[in-house]
């Protein structure tokens, strides 16, 4: 009767994950009851040729700053929906007293990440008042020789160790209150080859300035959370349900090809709606977001077709030119969701109509236009 009502249980609360012992009795015994995990993927297409890897690279734990322990930023990823994750908690200190901390904090979480199926890259942040304020350094192998009194000395040793370094919140208006502002020190690191990314959005906000120096001076566009809470109490996920990730167009999703990926600078952002990245990848990954049906009806003089979205990215579509299409001006085309349009139409011609993407940017306040080809035979 005891193995009969223990089934009973585990069949009412519908739990996933559990580990069952017996015992010399036969009776089985509930030994741990683990929380089952439902992972919402990220619909983000693939590019021809590259995987679209989503991926944060900017997030803390106790180790410095942050309220969580290490493999809850592994939980929280398997749940939201990256593919990689950097834990990048500040070098300098031990701010909470942890017995023998020396930033292991990648140790404790990567048998859950390889569990999940999750990229761990090591990584921490380099914290310096401004200038040049704040470092990540990607791809590390030892994370406590980064922890020297001179800036440069912490980056060289980054590099040295094959580090991806990327330039924090450049516009942090607690490092830069009223501008952002590129001085002679950023100039200098960059000038050593020892910036290769910059963060267009960090945390709630976005950096234009970022975005164009990171289009004159080829460095990766990224976009991080920095979370330092636990994500859910952080952000709005009911308005925004993906959070702020770094796209990167890898051949495949290993943690080589990540970083091959990386320092080739194929990546993008995208972040509360908004995608940001160069045009040669936004535009691949756009015709690869947006299809567009042959008209299902022609109708003096009209052409009815569908215009499906196959991402979790709401698009918006401004017309531009002067057409007599009698399109919409401005148009929303919803996550997954697919719209009908009318447009004026001759019978057998292929007529181009061309929409600004509001929310998708390839420069500073410049929207990308997307061309919308239609045909009616």
């Amino acid at each position: 009767m005891k193995n009969k009502s223990t089934l009973i249980l585990l069949l009412i609360f519908g739990y996933s994950g559990f580990q069952l012992s017996a015992q010399k009795s036969g009776t089985i015994v509930l030994d741990e009851i683990v929380r089952p995990h439902f992972r919402q993927e990220i619909l983000i297409p693939d590019l021809p040729g590259y995987k679209t890897l989503k991926c944060d690279f900017h997030i803390h734990t106790v180790y410095s700053d942050g309220t969580v322990w290490p493999t809850v930023r592994v939980s929280e990823a398997w749940e939201d929906g990256p593919d990689a994750i950097a834990i990048t908690d500040h070098i300098e200190g031990n701010p909470r007293k942890l017995p023998g901390q020396k930033h292991t904090e990648y140790e404790i979480a990567l048998a859950s990440a390889q569990a999940a199926d999750i990229i761990l890259v090591k990584g921490g942040e380099i914290s310096r008042s401004m200038p040049p304020g704040h470092f990540n350094a990607l791809f590390v192998t030892d994370v406590n020789a980064l922890n020297v009194a001179d800036y440069m000395d912490a980056i060289g040793e980054a590099v040295k160790q094959g580090g991806f370094i990327i330039w924090n919140h450049p516009g942090w208006r607690r490092q830069q209150t009223d501008t952002t502002k590129w001085m002679a020190e950023h100039e200098a690191i960059y000038n050593k080859g020892w910036m290769h990314g910059i963060e267009v959005f960090n945390e709630k906000e976005w950096y234009p300035e970022a975005i164009q120096w990171a289009m004159e001076k080829n460095l990766a566009v990224t976009g991080n959370s920095d979370i330092h809470d636990f994500y859910e109490n952080y952000y709005n996920t009911g308005r925004f349900p993906i959070r702020p990730v770094t796209l990167v167009f890898a051949r495949e999703k290993t943690e080589e090809s990540l970083k091959e990926a990386m320092f080739a600078k194929r990546t993008a952002t995208l972040f509360f709606n908004k995608l940001v990245g160069k045009k040669e990848f936004i535009e691949p990954l756009v015709n690869q977001s947006i299809r567009v049906a042959e008209p299902h009806l022609w109708q003096d003089g009209y052409a009815w077709f569908a215009v499906e979205n196959l991402t979790d990215i709401e698009f918006t579509l401004v017309k531009t030119g002067s057409d007599d299409s009698e399109l919409p001006g401005r148009t929303i085309l919803p996550p997954g969701g697919t719209i009908i349009l009318r447009a004026k139409q001759p019978e057998g011609q292929t007529m181009n109509y061309y929409f600004n993407l509001e929310n998708v940017l390839t420069g500073v306040e410049q929207y990308y236009e997307y061309k919308m080809s239609v045909r009616y035979e």
